[in-house]
C-alpha cells in the first residue's frame, strides 16, 4: 500500500496514539511503533517513531510545563546518557522478534506489588536507574513506557506532574534514539519524510485532545486504566513475538 491510503492510515494512527499518550502518558508510543513495523524495517521504524514521538511528547510537555519536575528530568537524562553509551559500545542492532517479545513482557512490571519493588522517581538514585533502564529499552526496542511508569505511577505526585515529567523525559529519550539510529534515518526517501512531516501536526492535535481528557480524569481512574491498557497492548506484542519465533 502506498500513496494517499498509506498516508491517511498513518495520520489516523498518529492522532489516536498521541491522544492516548496525552491521557495516559504511554500506550500511544507502543501502538504507533506497531503500526510502523508493518511498513518499515525495525531500525527505521524506531527512528521514524522517535521523530513523531518527539512532536507528541514535546507538545505534551509544553502544555503541562508548569508541572514538570526538572530535578527528576536532569537525573533521568544522566541515566539515559549512560545507557546510550553502553549500547553504542556494543554496536547494538535491533531485531523484530526480540523487540516484540521484550515489549510484550514489559506490562508485567506494572503489576508487581509495591511492597515487592518500591520504586519512586522522586528519589535521585531511582531517577538515575529509571533513566538508564527506560532509556536503554527505548533505544533497544523502540519504547519503554511501562518501565518508566513503575517509577512514577506509585509516587505521591499527581497525574499532571507524572504526565508532564514523563513527557519531558521522553522528548530527551526519543531525540537520543533518532541520533542513535541516524544511519537508518538517512535511508528514508523524500516520500517517507513527506509522510512524517504531514503526520507530525496530527501528533500535536492528538496530544491536545488527550490533555483535554486528562484534566477531567481522576488520579484513581488514571492509574487503573493505565495498567489495563498497557497490559492489553503488551499481550498483543507478546502474541506476535511468539508467532514470529514459531515461524
Amino acid at each position: 500500500m502506498t500513496g494517499w491510503p498509506l498516508l491517511s492510515m498513518l495520520i489516523v494512527a498518529v492522532f489516536f496514539t498521541s491522544l492516548l499518550s496525552g491521557v495516559f502518558g504511554m500506550v500511544g508510543g507502543l501502538l504507533l511503533l506497531g503500526a510502523l513495523l508493518v511498513i518499515l524495517p525495525p531500525a527505521t521504524a524506531i527512528a521514524v517513531q522517535g521523530v513523531l514521538q518527539i512532536c507528541a511528547n514535546a507538545s505534551r510537555a509544553w502544555f503541562s510545563r508548569d508541572f514538570i519536575d526538572w530535578r527528576i528530568l536532569a537525573i533521568s537524562c544522566l541515566g539515559l546518557g549512560l545507557a546510550a553509551g553502553a549500547l553504542a559500545l556494543v554496536d547494538y542492532t535491533p531485531s523484530l522478534v526480540t523487540m516484540t517479545l521484550v515489549i510484550g513482557l514489559m506490562p508485567i512490571m506494572v503489576w508487581i506489588p509495591r511492597q515487592w519493588l518500591a520504586l519512586d522517581a522522586s528519589r535521585p538514585s531511582h531517577a538515575l536507574i529509571s533513566g538508564a533502564l527506560s532509556g536503554g529499552l527505548n533505544l533497544a526496542v523502540g519504547v519503554s513506557g511501562p518501565t518508566t511508569d513503575i517509577f512514577f505511577i506509585r509516587t505521591r505526585m499527581d497525574r499532571r506532574t507524572v504526565i508532564a515529567t514523563k513527557a519531558a523525559i521522553q522528548v530527551a529519550s526519543h531525540a537520543v534514539k533518532v541520533l542513535f539510529y541516524w544511519r537508518s534515518t538517512l535511508h528514508l526517501g523524500s516520500a517517507e519524510w513527506m509522510m512524517v512531516l504531514v503526520s507530525a501536526p496530527f501528533a500535536l492535535l492528538g496530544t491536545r485532545a488527550g490533555n483535554f481528557i486528562l484534566v477531567r480524569l481522576t488520579d484513581a481512574n488514571f492509574r487503573r486504566w493505565t495498567r489495563w491498557l498497557v497490559t492489553a497492548v503488551g499481550g498483543f506484542y507478546l502474541a506476535k513475538g511468539i508467532w514470529l519465533l514459531a515461524q
